[in-house]
């Protein structure tokens, strides 16, 4: 059990550190197997690789073309011309709101989390600026907006929302009213509860002012002005960049009523894709390199999650963790609050919610499945509960937004994702499981 805690510890460390998430992932095994008394050469080159291809061998197609819409978005300047349009509807004064708005909009229709930060920070700097808020609320901005209730909310095309379709045999819009309402809940209760805190740090006087880490530092005044103009006379018109995000996201929810989830999503993904370009011909440059890069940042996406779930595959080879697995799902009793724990525990853990729905539904969905627990209430929850403790400090998109797209430290910034992203939607899961409890 110590040599578990430490693994766990040694891969969120080598995380918040920095460490390439293959290399920490990798490391974190090798000590798990040592000390839970595995073979080494079965556990890497055996449960390491199983969990890590299986993974790869399941996703790979959602990935790439996952990864090939958000640059295809990117190069023709549609995913800018949205976040522009939001800017330009309501302004600095509602600066906090359009940021996530921005970011809502796009992950919705399935744009990936990374081209969404590095889109829209410049323009969330711009209204920032405006509006003299503090910068250090533009990382919670996106990341609310990225990843709170876009993700697990029922019809979304992320992946999040696809994986538990695998094992529960559900749709994207699993889960009822009861779905939508907390989807609604969150998003109402966070979006004010950011507005709070920014009108609370607006009262202690802090104003706003670039880190001198951040990408733009040094883009002040007039020449930040002068380069945001420059840019909505070459965007496409904003009817044409938002059409191909409603048809990914209403076709995926079509076709899943007579095909799989899985397949529907990369019919979905590809007109998309298809529909972009035709829409936005004019800005249409490289398609060659859209491609190309598109397919190189898919093989990082993935292998960086394989990399994660190849540690749960170890993780579970050893003694400790079924100790740990038994004891968590006795305590909990109800099969709504054991999924949602486990779920939960799993994604923390990792710091990734697609890769802790990986490791925790093939242990227990096909447990609960022959149980007859409803599936449409355990696609939910699932959901739902890898969209909470995975937002910790070493999630990989919340470390990317704080220090490589918005310059900031985690110190400045991370407070208030915690609460939004990480304490918000947990509150939210309870009161899923309390209500699928109730009401199936």
């Amino acid at each position: 059990m110590i040599g578990l805690l430490g693994a766990l510890a040694l891969l969120i460390v080598f995380t918040l550190r920095g460490v390439n998430i293959i290399i920490a992932a990798l490391l974190s095994s090798v000590l798990l197997a040592l000390t839970g008394g595995l073979n080494l050469n079965a556990a890497m080159g055996g449960y390491y690789m199983e969990g890590f291809t299986n993974y790869f061998a399941s996703w790979f197609l959602v990935f790439l073309l996952g990864a090939i819409f958000g640059k295809v978005i990117q190069d023709t300047k549609a995913a800018e011309a949205i976040a522009d349009w939001i800017e330009r509807k309501l302004g600095a004064k509602w600066a906090l709101f359009a940021v996530i708005a921005a970011c809502a909009i796009m992950t919705y229709g399935g744009v990936s989390l990374f081209v969404v930060g590095f889109t829209v920070y410049p323009i969330a700097v711009s209204l920032f600026k405006l509006a003299d808020y503090p910068h250090r609320f533009i990382p919670v901005a996106i990341v609310f907006g990225s990843i709170s209730f876009t993700m697990t909310s029922p019809g979304s095309p992320e992946i999040q929302n696809i994986i538990p379709t695998e094992f529960f045999g559900t749709q994207p819009t699993a889960g009822g009213w009861i779905g939508v309402v907390i989807a609604v809940f969150i998003m109402i209760a966070g979006g004010l509860w950011v507005r709070h805190m920014l009108r609370a740090a607006l009262k202690k006087g802090e104003r706003f002012s670039l880190p001198k880490d951040s990408p733009l530092y040094g883009l002040e005044g007039k020449a930040l002005d002068e380069l945001a103009a420059a840019k909505e006379r070459l965007l496409p018109k904003p009817l044409f960049a938002l059409l191909p995000l409603v048809i990914v996201l209403v076709s995926l929810n079509v076709l899943s009523l007579y095909i799989a989830a899985k397949t529907a999503v990369l019919v979905a993904l590809l007109l998309g894709i298809g529909t972009t370009w035709l829409f936005n011909l004019k800005f249409l440059t490289q398609v060659g390199e859209s491609l190309a890069v598109g397919a190189q940042n898919a093989l990082v996406a993935i292998a960086n999650t394989c990399a994660v779930v190849g540690f749960g595959s170890v993780a579970a080879q050893v003694p400790a963790f079924d100790l740990f697995l038994q004891a968590l799902l006795n305590a909990a009793g109800q099969p709504f609050v054991s999924l949602a724990l486990f779920v939960t525990v799993i994604c923390g853990i990792t710091g990734s919610a697609s890769g802790g729905l990986g490791i925790a539904l093939p242990l227990i969905a096909p447990d609960y499945m022959e149980r007859g627990v409803d599936p449409g209430a355990m696609h939910r929850i699932s959901a739902l509960a890898s969209g909470g403790l995975d937002s910790l400090p070493h999630n990989g998109f919340v470390v990317t937004t704080i220090r490589a797209i918005c310059g900031e430290t985690h110190k400045r910034a991370y407070g208030p994702i915690f609460l939004v992203c990480t304490l918000l939607p947990t509150v939210a899961l309870a009161i899923a499981v309390a209500l699928y409890t109730f009401f199936y």
